[in-house]
C-alpha cells in the first residue's frame, strides 16, 4: 500500500513563537512591577518617609544619628553650661541663629532678637515641641526664660541653596529628575502632615513668596526635607467656624492664593478687620510653584511636569474648595514617580504591547 505523504503545518511555529514571546514579555513586566513595588516600598520606609519612625525618641527626648540611647531635652542650665556658640549664621525678624557646639557635635542655637515678637517665638517653640516627627527639625533643648531654642544642625542649610548644592561635585549625582521629584514629595509630605497634625489643621503662613517658603525648610545630608521654622502656624478649626489670616498686613502677588489678597480693589484702603479669613487650601495653591523650583531644568524634569500638569492645574483653582487636599496631591506625586521609574526601567514598554 502506498503511504500517504505527511504534510507539516508550517504556519504553527510562527504563531506559537510570538505567543510564547508575548507570555514571557508579560511575565517579565509583572516581575518588574513587583520589583519596582518592593523597591519603592523599601525606599519610602528606609528613607524615613513613613508615618511612624522607629528612630524617634519618646516625647521630651532626642538622639543623634546611630546613637542608641535617648537624651532628655537640654534645660536652661545644661544649655548655658554645655553649649558653646561658634558663629552667627542667620538672623530673621524674630530670632538670631548661631552655629554652636555641644559635646563636640555641631548644633543650632536660636535666640529671640525682638522682644515685641516673643509671642511668635514662644508659639514656634510650642509647635516645635508638639510636632516632633520625621517631618520636623529635631529639638535638642530650650530655655523659655532666656528665649533660647537648641536644634539639630544640618550643614546643607535651607532649601534656598538647593541648586548651588547640586552643582557641588560631591552632589552632582543627586541632580536628577528622580531625586528632585523625591524632594518635592518630601515637601508635600510635610504639608500633608501639618494639615493633619496632632494639633489639628495647621497653615504654613510664612510663605508669601518662594524665597520665604524655601527659607522655612532644611535640606538634610541624605537629601530629605525638614520644616524648620514654625513661628507662624495658625490652626483652622472648621467645627468651631475658625479660619485663619496670615498676618495683619495686605498680601500681594501671584504667589499667594487669591483668597489671601485684598478682595475689594484698589479704591478701598486695606483694613485688617475687613479682610476675610481663609483655610489651609492656601498652602495647596503654592505647591506647583514650589515643586517647579524643586524640579529645576535637568533632563527629564519637563516630562515630570507634564505628568503633574493636571494635579497642578487643580491646585490653582480659584475656588479653594475645588483644590485637592495635600493627601490627594501626595498620592498623585507618588503615582507619577512609580510610573516614571517603571518607564525608565523598561523603555518602550507601551510600544512592545
Amino acid at each position: 500500500m502506498e503511504k500517504k505523504p505527511h504534510f507539516v503545518r508550517r504556519d504553527f511555529l510562527p504563531r506559537e513563537v510570538p505567543s510564547i514571546s508575548l507570555a514571557l514579555l508579560l511575565a517579565a513586566i509583572l516581575l518588574l512591577n513587583a520589583l519596582l513595588y518592593l523597591y519603592l516600598n523599601k525606599f519610602y520606609n528606609s528613607q524615613g518617609r513613613v508615618e511612624t519612625d522607629p528612630g524617634l525618641c519618646p516625647f521630651g527626648h532626642f538622639k543623634f544619628g546611630a546613637v542608641k540611647n535617648c537624651t532628655p531635652w537640654l534645660s536652661c542650665e545644661a544649655i548655658n553650661r554645655e553649649v558653646r556658640k561658634l558663629k552667627c549664621v542667620g538672623e530673621g525678624a524674630v530670632k538670631k541663629v548661631f552655629l554652636s557646639e555641644w559635646k563636640e557635635k555641631k548644633v543650632v542655637l536660636s535666640q529671640l532678637t525682638n522682644s515685641e515678637l516673643k509671642e511668635d517665638f514662644l508659639h514656634g517653640l510650642k509647635m516645635l515641641k508638639a510636632l516632633q516627627s520625621k517631618y520636623v527639625v529635631r529639638l535638642l533643648g530650650y530655655c523659655e526664660q532666656q528665649f533660647t531654642i537648641l536644634t539639630e544642625y544640618h550643614p546643607l542649610g535651607s532649601l534656598k541653596g538647593l541648586n548651588e548644592t547640586l552643582h557641588i561635585p560631591k552632589y552632582k549625582g543627586m541632580n536628577t529628575w528622580h531625586r528632585r521629584l523625591m524632594l518635592a514629595i518630601d515637601y508635600v509630605s510635610v504639608i500633608r502632615y501639618l494639615h493633619s497634625s496632632p494639633l489639628g489643621t495647621l497653615v504654613m503662613c510664612d510663605s508669601n513668596d518662594l524665597d520665604k517658603v524655601l527659607s522655612q525648610y532644611l535640606l538634610t545630608s541624605d537629601f530629605h526635607v525638614l520644616v524648620n521654622d514654625l513661628d507662624a502656624l495658625p490652626r483652622v478649626n472648621r467645627s468651631a467656624g475658625r479660619l485663619v489670616k496670615c498676618g495683619h498686613r495686605e498680601l500681594r502677588g501671584e504667589f499667594v492664593a487669591p483668597e489671601q489678597r485684598w478682595p475689594y480693589g484698589d479704591d478701598v484702603p486695606f483694613e485688617d478687620d475687613l479682610m476675610p479669613p481663609y483655610d489651609e487650601k492656601t498652602d495647596i495653591w503654592k505647591i506647583p510653584d514650589v515643586s517647579n523650583f524643586f524640579l529645576g531644568h535637568v533632563e527629564g524634569s519637563d516630562i515630570v511636569r507634564l505628568h503633574l500638569f493636571d494635579i497642578h492645574a487643580a491646585c490653582k483653582k480659584k475656588d479653594p474648595a475645588e483644590r485637592p487636599s495635600a493627601q490627594e496631591v501626595l498620592d498623585t506625586y507618588r503615582k507619577v514617580l512609580t510610573l516614571l521609574v517603571r518607564e525608565a526601567a523598561v523603555p518602550g514598554t507601551r510600544e512592545m504591547l
